[in-house]
């Protein structure tokens, strides 16, 4: 399989959609991103805490956790000179083992800032569908990131005051 082609701002435009992402959530996937963020809190990897001291369903996907999803379906789609300047999201619902999250975005805006730097605002979900808990809308997210003007640019060369997200 062929990777796509690195993001350049001229091929992008309002309203453009960004291809999919779908990822089937395992115990791992939500234990080792707690891990990962030195995040030791029993409902990221202790399914009785869970679901007796809580009341959720099961473990779930800690905060950095989806921040890494979030950045990883975007640069993907970016390609390795996208460079994210800026993120929020809003968690709305948990993503459980068992769950598959998939990830959609839309183009929102682009723009050269004064620096001569290409910007994709970028409106992204995060939905998840489990058999028994049916399709969520869990996270939605806007991040604001640094893409090529041309084939030579590279943001990531950006520093100081030529990088301003």
């Amino acid at each position: 399989m062929t990777a796509p082609a690195p993001v350049v701002l001229s091929g992008v435009a309002v309203g453009d959609q960004l291809p999919p992402l779908e990822v089937a959530v395992t115990p791992t996937t939500v234990v080792l991103g707690a891990l990962a963020s030195r995040d030791w809190r029993p409902m990221h990897h202790d399914y009785h805490f869970a679901t007796e001291r809580n009341g959720v369903a099961d473990i779930f996907l800690n905060t950095p956790n989806q921040a890494a999803w979030f950045e990883r379906y975007l640069t993907d789609w970016t390609g390795p000179r996208g460079r994210v300047g800026r993120m929020t999201f809003r968690m709305r619902d948990s993503v459980f083992p068992g769950d598959v999250m998939t990830f959609t975005g839309a183009v929102r805006s682009t723009e050269v800032d004064g620096e001569g730097c290409g910007w994709v605002e970028v409106d992204v979900e995060l939905r998840a569908d489990h058999d028994t808990r049916g399709e969520r809308l869990c996270s939605t997210c806007t991040a604001r990131i640094a893409v090529p003007v041309e084939a030579t640019d590279n943001p990531w060369a950006r520093t100081g005051n030529r990088w301003r997200p």
